[in-house]
């Protein structure tokens, strides 16, 4: 298959993500001297630059890969989840349809600080306490009314241990998939690991598998197989994929999984790479792609972001151009 048809698949998917929604602030400078009142740099200010992240980088991935995102979350009401709503999402062609206004909690904001082009500094402002009812209640309405309004193809669940993805919460949006014959994933973390039964695609990284499994786990086919087996008994998930960091990632459906390798490649920066994984693996395995495509497509796609300072989503052209020159891990060790 061509990747210029693979990515055909790809236009007009309608994919609502649901999950914490944050801004990612940057405020970058330049640095010439030592603070005379502490052992600290001197930043001056030069430009400050908000972007969407968390859940929101994975809309803006769907976006980039040519799909429809519909996010659907609650932030806080505050200056902050104000301009989120007013600015940031519209100014990056993203509807605030799905997200709610709550007085309840606080827009997580994670401000960055960068003299001459590094990271120094980050600042963290937010609330990571459960939804309450009624905003959990409010939340799932939001969700069928996004259902009833949209051909909705897949529903990423979005994890970032927030408070907006409750054990409540989690398993009604699965029911409701389920009911409706969409397509679920999620990027879980460790709170919730295990609420997610029957979700379609299981994506945690290693260290979030590590932490939730009662043996050891190392990067071996054989240990990986034995941990895919180990959550899908617990799960019912029909795919797991485990990302393995500069080691790739291991990708099992119903038959024996298998590791892919990743591209040797200058890393810049990690964040947001999970979100372009989940993002194009779930609309990969939406379309009906095969495993091994789809390993390597999360593996370019997943590195192609980590070359780029700050959380960025991922680059289409220059995904298909990656596509065309590389070649396709073996399928053999997968069974369709």
């Amino acid at each position: 298959m061509l990747p210029s048809e693979i990515f055909k698949r790809f236009h007009n998917q309608h994919i609502i993500i649901v999950g914490d929604v944050m801004i990612d602030r940057y405020l970058m400078g330049s640095v010439s001297r030592i603070s005379p009142e502490a052992p600290v740099p001197v930043v001056l200010h030069q430009s400050t630059e908000d972007r969407l992240g968390g859940a929101a980088n994975v809309a803006l991935n769907i976006q980039a890969l040519g799909g429809v995102p519909l996010l659907c979350s609650v932030v806080g009401n505050d200056p902050d989840g104000r301009k989120l709503m007013a600015e940031i999402l519209p100014n990056n062609g993203v509807s605030n349809a799905g997200i709610m206004l709550s007085k309840t909690r606080k827009t997580t904001l994670k401000t960055r600080v960068l003299g001459n082009f590094q990271q120094m500094l980050r600042i963290d402002s937010e609330d990571t306490h459960n939804l309450n009812e009624e905003d959990s209640a409010q939340l799932l309405q939001r969700l069928v009314q996004l259902l009833e309004s949209y051909p909705v193809e897949a529903i990423v669940l979005q994890d970032y241990n927030k408070g907006v993805l409750t054990d409540g919460l989690i398993p009604a949006i699965l029911a409701l998939a389920k009911s409706k014959g969409i397509f679920t994933a999620v990027d879980p973390k460790k709170t919730n690991f295990f609420a997610y039964k029957g979700v379609d695609l299981f994506k945690p990284n290693l260290k979030e598998v590590r932490e939730s499994s009662p043996f050891p786990i190392v990067t071996t086919l054989e240990s990986l197989e034995n941990a895919a087996n180990f959550l899908s008994e617990k799960l019912e998930n029909k795919f797991t994929m485990l990302t393995l960091s500069e080691k790739g990632l291991f990708l099992k459906g119903n038959s024996k999984g298998d590791l892919y390798p990743t591209i040797t490649r200058s890393i810049a920066d990690v964040s947001g790479a999970g979100d372009t994984v989940i993002s194009i693996a779930t609309m990969a395995l939406a379309a009906g792609i095969d495993l091994p495509l789809v390993a390597q497509l999360s593996n370019l796609a997943g590195g192609q972001v980590c070359e780029s300072p700050g959380v960025v989503p991922v680059n289409l052209r220059l995904l298909e151009a990656e596509l065309t020159n590389s070649t396709l891990a073996s399928p053999e060790s997968y069974d369709a």
